[in-house]
């Protein structure tokens, strides 16, 4: 069997999503070399973070984090590309396992009773295949053993895409384009929102709002990464 797997290792290797380099037996998605270079925001082990500051006056949260600081034309945009446009999902259970630990770690979030990924509309799930937040959520999931749920929240109304949007403009975009499902399933309980990027976190702002129709609510949020 190690043989099969040897030359299917020459023919199909694995390589980082960051720099290409061609991955060791131990290593998964990301080269020690830039694992090191990627580092951590450290918002798991600190109250009043950045990202939490960020939200004040705007979303009542719990707590936040961010597991890496987004930079242009860096590696954590690489690494976000690789996994939201190119199907290399394993990136996402890598940063999932990563962050998890850290949680695991800080006990800062804790008492989290779902795990919910801000939705993809049908139509954009259908194109691209996948919701990129799956197995990034599913590995959170299994690390703090919390249910993770993407039935309860829905995307009713497809967008263009935020990326290039002033922060007014992303604001006007995103209202309203989401629905609770069988709000009762969240009634007292405390989410764990989780998102990709948060850039101006808009989008985490109209999932909020769209939330307000369950009693009882309490939110936490967490993403891969965090444009300051």
């Amino acid at each position: 069997m190690k043989v099969f797997k040897d030359i299917f290792a020459i023919f199909f290797p694995k390589i980082c999503a960051c720099c290409d380099a061609h991955l060791l037996e131990m290593e998964t998605a990301v080269c020690i070399v830039c694992r090191h270079e990627l580092g951590s925001t450290g918002f798991s082990f600190e109250s009043n973070n950045l990202l939490e500051k960020s939200f004040y006056g705007r979303i009542p949260l719990v707590s936040a984090t961010a597991l890496f600081y987004f930079l242009k034309k860096g590696k954590i945009q690489r690494l976000i590309h690789q996994l939201k446009y190119k199907g290399q999902q394993h990136v996402g259970i890598f940063a999932g396992n990563w962050l998890g630990d850290e949680l695991l770690e800080s006990h800062r979030i804790s008492g989290i009773d779902q795990i919910i990924p801000v939705p993809l509309h049908p139509y954009k799930l259908k194109k691209r295949g996948y919701n990129q937040l799956t197995a990034f959520g599913q590995t959170l999931s299994q690390k703090l053993k919390k249910p993770y749920n993407d039935r309860v929240l829905i995307k009713v109304s497809a967008t263009q895409t935020q990326t290039k949007k002033m922060r007014f403009d992303r604001w006007k975009n995103v209202r309203e384009l989401f629905k609770v499902q069988n709000p009762l399933e969240l009634e007292n309980t405390h989410v764990l929102l989780i998102d990709d990027i948060i850039t101006t976190g808009a989008t985490l702002e109209a999932c909020y709002e769209a939330l307000q129709v369950v009693k009882n609510l309490k939110i936490s949020l967490a993403c891969i990464a965090y444009t300051k």
